[in-house]
């Protein structure tokens, strides 16, 4: 009975060491197997596959005397087909992987500058054609759509954005009071392309108004219902010239009414310059 007692732990060690031994033996037969089943995956284009093959040859790399493997070739593959179909941000994510692996290269490390170019790129051009969310969107996969301090490429494009709406708006108010200078202003310092072609229709009534502006100068000066009202054709030629020299609107025509000796009042809805009094 005590030789019974002996013998049990000796085949409870044999069974738990033959397992063992099978573990690894079975671990050393599959790692064999991978690089085969890897480079066929590879070959017919079974980028899942390939993906799955190469991490579970990671996972074995406590196997002593394992050759080494070229892991970035199906992340690359794969990182590739996601960037062509649009999913940047996955692409963006298994490319920084084969650069933090032993596959990494230089190579490698521009590539993933070049598609963080290529998304900036793109979200400027949406920008510029007055696709905003479509611009945040490209950003997004890069981390620059929002950041708390409003540091990112995509709080600066808000910023532009938000300013010349606002330009807009100012204008259009200005515009209903027939403040005419003061909206040409507003509209100048709209600097987007797509806001400024919607402004357009704004700076045509805008251009009228001040025509039409002018010719009550002259009319005033004509009848004398306005005394101390600045001739408008000196007036005008003087804004022009300084308009010419690069000077916005808005302060050429101070500048002019200031040089002739008048000062910018408010002429019911309208900005007028009058002589100063005697």
């Amino acid at each position: 009975m005590a030789l019974r007692r002996h013998r049990l732990p000796r085949f409870w060690l044999a069974i738990t060491l033959g397992s063992v031994a099978a573990a690894i033996g079975l671990g050393y037969w599959w790692e064999r197997q991978l690089p085969v089943r890897l480079e066929q995956a590879s070959t017919s284009g079974r980028l899942d596959d390939c993906l799955r093959y190469s991490e579970q040859l990671a996972a074995l790399s406590w196997l002593p005397g394992r050759s080494p493997f070229d892991r970035g070739r199906c992340l690359r593959a794969k990182a590739d087909q996601l960037w062509g179909q649009e999913n940047w941000s996955e692409a963006l994510r298994l490319q920084r992987q084969v650069i933090n692996s032993r596959a990494g290269t230089p190579a490698d490390r521009e590539r993933l500058s070049r598609w963080q170019r290529q998304l900036r790129a793109m979200a400027m051009n949406r920008f510029q054609a007055g696709d905003l969310p479509g611009a945040l969107a490209a950003l997004t996969p890069l981390g620059e759509e929002r950041k708390d301090d409003g540091s990112s490429m995509g709080d600066d494009l808000q910023e532009i954005w938000n300013r010349n709406r606002s330009q807009l708006e100012r204008a259009t108010l200005l515009v209903k009071q027939k403040r005419w200078w003061e909206a040409l202003d507003s509209l100048n310092r709209i600097d987007h392309p797509w806001w400024r072609q919607q402004s357009d229709p704004l700076r045509q009534e805008v251009k009228k108004g001040l025509d039409q502006l002018k010719g009550k100068d002259r009319e005033h000066d004509s009848h004398g219902s306005l005394p101390h009202t600045v001739s408008g054709e000196k007036l005008d030629g003087l804004v022009q010239r300084r308009i010419a020299a690069g000077m916005d609107e808005w302060q050429a025509f101070q500048e002019a009414c200031k040089e002739l000796g008048g000062r910018v009042v408010e002429a019911g809805p309208e900005s007028a310059c009058q002589r100063r009094a005697p």
